[in-house]
C-alpha cells in the first residue's frame, strides 16, 4: 500500500483506540426512529406548505440553481427570501449562502481588517473558527462566556479594530450567550459583535426572531447575525443579515458567496414558507421549552450530569468517548437517535450526549425516548 495511505490508516487505528471513530448511518424516507439527534426543531421539513412551495419550485426552475448567485445562480426565490429574511430579524439586508459553515467563515473574513483583533469565544462552532482562522489576524480564544475577558483583550489593544465573534445559543451545551453585555463592551471599545443564531433562530426571541433579536439587539449597526436555514426552518442553506453596506461588502468580496454555486431554488423557496410559519410558531415553542425543561429534569433527577437548556439543546455528560458511542448506539438500537459528541467535536475534552428537542416527535415517543436514554445510561 502506498506510503500515505498506511499513515491514514495508522491515524485511524489510534482514532479507534481513543473511542473517536466516526460512522455514517444511513437512514431511508420511511426511517421510524424517534429523533432527538437532527435539528429538525419545529418539525417544517416534512410540512405539507413548506414541501408544496419546494415542490413548485422545483417544477419552475428545475433542480439546481445552475450556477454561483452571481452568475446563474440568483432566482426571485433567493431574492424574496432574503427580504423576508431581513425584515424578519430586523436588519437592512440578508444575503443567503449556500450553507451555514461558507456563511460563518465569509461573514467573518469579510469584517477583517489587517489590523484588527478578533476575539472568539472558547466553545465556538468549528465555522466560526475556521472562519477567523482564515482571516489570518490575530486571535485571542477567551474562555466561554467570559465578558470580562473579551473586555479585557479589547482594553488591550488600543486604536485596533475589534471583532467579537459567539454563538448565540452553544450548540455543544445549548447555554445561551451574554448578549446585550458583549455588546455593551464591544460599542465601548468600537468593535464589531458577530453572533451565529443558528440554534436561536425560529426557537427565541419575538415571532421567533432569535436570540440576537430577544436581547434588543436586532438591527444595531455594530451587529451582524449568521445562522443556519436546516435547524428550525427545516432546510439548508445559510444567512448574513446586518448593514447594507456590510451585505454589499459580501456581495463584492467573498469567497464563499462568490465562488460557490448557489442554493437551489427549490430549498430557498421550502425555507420562505417554513419562515411564514416559524413567525407564527409561538405555540410550538412554548412546547419546546417545556420538553426542553421535562428532559432536563428527568435526566437529572435519574442522577445524569445534565446543561440547563437556554433553548432546545440538552446536553448529557458522559463518562468517556467510548462510553458515549456505546450509549449512543444503544439507544439507537432501541429505536431512538441522540447525538455522540467527542473530542475534537467538544471544546472541553468532555464527551456528551447531545439531545435537540423536536416539536414534530409525538409527546409520547418524546416520553419514551428519555426512559431509553435513562436505562441505556453507562
Amino acid at each position: 500500500m502506498a506510503d500515505w495511505l498506511t499513515a491514514l490508516d495508522r491515524r485511524a487505528e489510534l482514532r479507534a483506540k481513543a473511542g473517536l471513530t466516526r460512522r455514517l448511518h444511513p437512514r431511508g424516507a420511511d426511517d421510524v426512529v424517534v429523533d432527538l439527534a437532527g435539528n429538525d426543531y419545529l418539525g417544517l421539513a416534512t410540512h405539507p406548505e413548506v414541501v408544496a412551495a419546494a415542490g413548485k419550485a422545483l417544477s419552475e426552475y428545475g433542480l439546481g440553481a445552475t450556477g454561483s448567485r452571481l452568475v446563474r445562480g440568483s432566482t426571485y426565490a433567493h431574492h424574496d427570501l432574503e427580504g423576508t429574511l431581513a425584515g424578519w430579524l430586523g436588519t437592512e439586508r440578508a444575503l443567503v449562502f449556500s450553507s451555514g459553515y461558507l456563511a460563518n467563515v465569509g461573514a467573518v473574513r469579510a469584517l477583517v481588517r489587517p489590523r484588527t483583533l478578533l476575539i472568539s469565544d472558547a466553545h465556538n462552532h468549528a465555522s466560526l473558527i475556521d472562519g477567523c482562522r482564515v482571516s489570518g489576524v490575530e486571535t485571542v480564544v477567551t474562555p466561554h462566556a467570559d465578558v470580562d475577558a473579551v473586555a479585557a483583550a479589547l482594553a488591550g489593544a488600543p486604536g485596533r479594530p475589534g471583532l467579537v465573534v459567539t454563538e448565540s445559543i452553544f450548540s455543544v451545551d445549548g447555554d445561551l450567550a451574554p448578549l446585550a453585555r458583549l455588546h455593551a463592551v464591544a460599542r465601548q471599545h468600537g468593535a464589531v459583535l458577530l453572533v451565529d443564531d443558528a440554534h436561536g433562530l425560529g426557537v427565541t426571541g419575538p415571532a421567533g426572531a432569535g436570540a440576537v433579536a430577544a436581547a434588543g439587539l436586532a438591527g444595531e449597526p455594530d451587529v451582524v447575525v449568521t445562522a443556519t436555514l436546516s435547524k428550525a426552518l427545516g432546510g439548508a442553506g445559510g444567512v448574513v443579515a446586518g448593514p447594507a453596506g456590510y451585505v454589499r461588502h459580501l456581495v463584492e468580496t467573498a469567497r464563499t458567496f462568490i465562488y460557490d454555486t448557489a442554493l437551489p431554488p427549490a430549498v430557498a423557496a421550502g425555507v420562505h414558507a417554513a419562515v411564514e410559519l416559524v413567525r407564527a410558531g409561538d405555540d410550538l415553542r412554548a412546547e419546546l421549552a417545556e420538553r426542553a425543561d421535562l428532559a432536563a429534569g428527568r435526566l437529572r433527577g435519574a442522577g445524569l450530569d445534565v446543561s440547563v437548556p437556554d433553548a432546545a439543546v440538552v446536553s448529557v455528560t458522559a463518562p468517556t468517548p467510548e462510553a458515549a458511542t456505546a450509549w449512543a448506539a444503544a439507544c439507537r438500537d432501541r429505536g431512538v437517535a441522540v447525538g455522540c459528541f467527542r473530542p475534537p467535536s467538544t471544546p472541553d475534552s468532555r464527551s456528551r450526549l447531545r439531545l435537540t428537542i423536536g416539536a414534530g416527535v409525538s409527546r409520547a415517543d418524546f416520553e419514551r425516548a428519555l426512559e431509553v436514554i435513562v436505562e441505556c445510561a453507562p
